[in-house]
């Protein structure tokens, strides 16, 4: 199977614009072949904690109608956003679509970074979904540090490990860098991360989206500025690159 990482510079607050945005690079995704695409941590708003917090109406949830074009994409695609809870404060939330627009699961951030836990209410359970013969774990950006949740994924049998994340230029290239490549080779799963490229709310995001292989040999990787799709395809070296 053909999984892409998307990586894209998100207008914030505008889900509008970013849905757009998703939808071309999941055309562009499908177009080369890939069944899967990943987007970045709170892809349809942008890292906007204030704005989220104080705005009901950048809440969504999976039969949003402002989601069709990227359900409609024809490809697999892993949306991560703040999402309706009932209650006072959002989730960050990963919805996860099938070709068809079908919701095959969704996942809410269990470890919440700083701040976060003054905006959004942390998830309670792992998640998992099966798509085209493959077993998946989820993971949201600081879940990924955390060594007993990923370690679940691959004793629950998980093939493939999806994050969708920020991390921004200084400091946060060198721990993309560290982290994800490690969960390869400790839990021998392939993984898959999706970050931003420019401004995201306080950060800069620095790109460098990207797919390891079991083992921690790497498959696909964006650069640092671009918005683009990477694609690799799992049990294989052969990787892609479209800006």
């Amino acid at each position: 199977m053909k999984i892409a990482t998307a990586q894209f510079t998100c207008a914030p607050v505008d889900i509008s614009a970013n849905v757009r945005q998703m939808a071309d690079l999941a055309a562009a995704a499908r177009g080369q072949g890939a069944e899967l695409v990943v987007f970045p941590e709170l892809a349809l708003t942008g890292y906007e904690l204030e704005a989220l917090l104080a705005r009901r109406d950048l809440w969504v949830q999976a039969d949003d109608p402002r989601l069709d074009s990227v359900r409609s994409s024809g490809v697999a695609s892993v949306v991560n956003c703040a999402t309706d809870t009932g209650g006072e404060r959002p989730a960050v939330e990963t919805l996860v679509f099938a070709p068809d627009g079908e919701l095959i699961t969704s996942y809410r951030k269990q470890h919440l970074f700083k701040h976060e836990q003054d905006v959004f209410v942390a998830g309670r359970h792992d998640g998992r979904f099966e798509f085209g013969g493959l077993r998946f774990a989820l993971a949201t950006c600081f879940d990924n540090h955390f060594s007993e949740l990923v370690s679940r994924g691959a004793a629950d049998g998980c093939q493939v490990h999806l994050a969708s994340s920020l991390y921004g230029t200084g400091g946060g290239a060198e721990e993309l860098a560290a982290v994800y490549p490690g969960i390869a080779k400790d839990c021998n799963m392939h993984v898959v991360v999706a970050n931003h490229v420019g401004p995201a709310g306080a950060w800069t995001g620095c790109g460098r989206s990207a797919l390891w292989a079991p083992g921690g040999a790497l498959l696909a990787q964006a650069d640092a500025e671009t918005p683009m799709v990477v694609i690799a395809e799992v049990g294989w070296s052969t990787a892609w690159i479209s800006s």
